[in-house]
């Protein structure tokens, strides 16, 4: 009960770290959550998006190895998908143990409902989403996943309202909204002792930008979502993608 009690302290701290207070609701939410399935805000198993949780694939795949699962088989639907219009539907079965039927998820994916950053890559979307839905039923959790979120690129802000990281400390002339990206961009650098100068060239290459300043909201989002998986995941190949982008005295703000 102890390290229960434990876990859910660290999972709040880490959480006002990243998105500011947090309303009740939510923290009676991540209290269950710690509880009963010990997800990790540091490690990137949670989101906290207008208010209510989601849980992430590598959140996911964490439960399903601490449930010691034996294993996840996916299978593109060929009749119900459209390569030609990068329009796929996979199918995932999880099995639990050696006894298992198999849980069934169903993931889709097309141009139309997945971020403008992730276009071209439609199948392994399809794909993600079939795992979480299967991994959901198959250890019952009710959360909807990050992953099968629809993003439009509609959802982009406009350039007089993007986001920027790495402003000022003094924030001035930001938003409220702007803080809180680089608070959470700077908590993933320290906890991961990166270098900061080499994450900002990663993050304008990932948003197809030539400088961070001038990427969406959306995009500086998925791409903090992205660097928390990739750190919690494979730190030393994170370590070396960010190498290749060479030195500091590169960047340009």
């Amino acid at each position: 009960m102890r390290k229960r009690s434990k876990s859910f302290r660290v999972n709040v701290r880490h959480a006002k770290a990243l998105w500011g207070e947090i309303p009740k609701t939510a923290l009676d939410g991540l209290r269950e959550l710690t509880k009963r399935l010990a997800l990790s805000v540091a490690n990137g198993d949670l989101q906290l998006l207008d208010g209510r949780w989601y849980v992430t694939h590598s959140g996911l795949l964490r439960v399903a190895q601490r449930r010691q699962c034996r294993g996840i088989v996916t299978d593109v639907q060929q009749s119900l998908s459209n390569p030609a219009s990068n329009n796929w539907v996979v199918k995932a079965t999880v099995y639990k143990d050696g006894d298992s039927n198999g849980f069934v998820g169903y993931g889709d994916a097309n141009p139309g409902n997945v971020s403008t950053l992730v276009l071209g890559a439609e199948m392994r979307i399809a794909e993600t989403r079939a795992v979480n839905r299967a991994l959901r039923k198959a250890y019952g959790i009710g959360l909807c996943s990050v992953e099968e979120l629809g993003f439009r690129s509609s959802r982009i802000e406009p350039a007089n309202k993007r986001a920027s990281n790495f402003i000022p400390a003094n924030g001035n002339g930001s938003t409220n909204s702007q803080p809180r990206l680089r608070d959470r961009l700077c908590f993933l650098i320290r906890k991961h002792e990166l270098d900061p100068a080499k994450v900002k060239l990663y993050a304008a290459d990932f948003c197809g930008t030539e400088t961070l300043r001038d990427a969406g909201r959306d995009l500086v989002e998925s791409f903090i979502t992205t660097l928390a998986d990739q750190a919690a995941r494979d730190r030393e190949g994170l370590i070396c993608k960010l190498n290749s982008y060479g030195h500091a005295g590169a960047v340009t703000s």
